[in-house]
């Protein structure tokens, strides 16, 4: 701060000098002011925040790299000639800065999650005004990537509630499951007494013993996989084509998708590399991620499923245009015991976070109310073995 005050100084004598400079020494004052501003322009380029800075006008005047990085920009030329909303392609932080500057407002570390090629980014938006000689200049808009804070808090949170849930399922499971079969011969010997009786009210008995086997068979498989997510997964790692075991998944739930009116579009990557994958773990956490997608689109819809390489990763999708959740709701679906449904366990999403991690991979979501959500997740693709070139000649000169 001391070299800019510094600098500031020198010039502003210098001009209050200028009529009285020979062309030598304007030059030198030129020269001066350029390294300076490229001096300014290197920290600001070098910064991982991004920079977005306005004149009052709020038309765009500065960005930097990381800013272009982080916050995708309309193409053509936008410094000087549009407002900042104008400038910067996503709907959301567009919105957002237009309602903050519209009304002189100032905002610190607003929260807006986007889609950054099938894997999202959380950024925190801070609007501040620009002031010099305690007048407003202009306003800069600071972006701070904080996707990896959040996934580690995340993970924390995920691994807390996991932990919580060993403690908490291994010995509830347990108890609750032998009464259950319990209840459930004692149903059975009611049946087969009935089988003797004669009367009106045997069949209304009946269907009642009918009501009680099928709770005991729902709560017996809450049980199940509460007892699955509590414990290790033996999981044996082959290579797999992931794209067959979406085919064959996707057969499976044919007819369950025809029935709710869900049209199936495939956009599977033909060159895809083989995976490492336990395909009867990795089935059962796709095959939860579909069940999801019919249930938010209980009108019918489109359900888009694709695989592609990114790199040395593989990405599967799965992305439905049903009723789409809340930011909250994201931040919370892969937490125990979390469910929007009436009867749901809370645990299926757990089983596909746990899943997938058993396959070093990764899962995101992107959501809006409304328009769908999309289910990404990334995993390695096997590197290859490097054999050394043996040499079979002789070393003799």
């Amino acid at each position: 701060m001391r070299g800019l005050e510094s600098m500031r100084g020198f010039v502003k004598r210098a001009l209050e000098k200028i009529s009285k400079l020979d062309s030598e020494q304007i030059e030198q004052l030129l020269q001066a002011v350029a390294e300076e501003n490229e001096r300014l322009a290197v920290v600001l380029d070098s910064m991982n925040d991004g920079v977005l800075v306005t004149d009052e006008e709020h038309r765009l005047q500065l960005v930097n790299k990381a800013a272009e990085r982080l916050v995708p920009l309309v193409p053509g030329r936008v410094i000087g000639e549009r407002h900042i909303w104008d400038s910067v392609a996503d709907p959301d932080i567009a919105r957002f800065t237009r309602e903050i500057l519209s009304n002189d407002d100032a905002v610190s570390d607003r929260e807006f999650a986007l889609d950054h090629g099938g894997v999202t980014r959380i950024l925190s938006c801070s609007i501040l005004p620009l002031v010099q000689e305690g007048r407003i200049r202009g306003n800069v808009l600071q972006l701070v990537d904080i996707s990896e804070k959040r996934s580690r808090e995340a993970r924390l949170r995920r691994a807390e509630s996991l932990a919580s849930l060993t403690t908490l399922a291994a010995g509830v499971a347990h108890e609750i499951k032998n009464p259950l079969g319990s209840i459930g011969i004692h149903a059975q010997l009611i049946e087969k007494a009935l089988a003797d009786l004669k009367g009106e009210n045997t069949g209304t008995v009946r269907s009642y013993l009918e009501v009680i086997g099928e709770e005991i068979e729902r709560l017996n498989r809450i049980v199940v996989d509460f007892l699955f997510a509590v414990r290790p997964m033996d999981t044996h790692l082959e290579n797999g084509d992931l794209n067959q075991l979406v085919e064959d998944l996707l057969a499976f739930v044919q007819y369950e998708m025809e029935e709710a009116g869900i049209e199936v579009i495939r956009d599977l990557d033909s060159d895809l590399p083989e995976l490492k994958l336990d395909a009867r773990y990795f089935k059962q956490a796709l095959l939860n991620i579909l069940k999801n997608a019919i249930h938010a689109m209980p009108e019918g819809g489109v359900l888009r499923i694709s695989t592609q390489t990114r790199g040395d990763e593989a990405l599967l999708r799965v992305s439905d245009n049903g009723v789409g959740m809340s930011e909250e709701l994201v931040g919370k679906i892969f937490e125990p015991y979390f469910t929007t449904r009436d009867f749901g366990s809370g645990i299926g999403l757990t089983l596909v976070y746990k899943v997938v991690k058993e396959h070093l991979g990764d899962i995101s979501v992107i959501s809006r109310e409304g328009l769908g959500s999309t289910f990404t997740i990334t995993l390695p693709v096997p590197q290859r073995e490097q054999h050394l070139i043996t040499w079979e000649g002789s070393t003799e000169q």
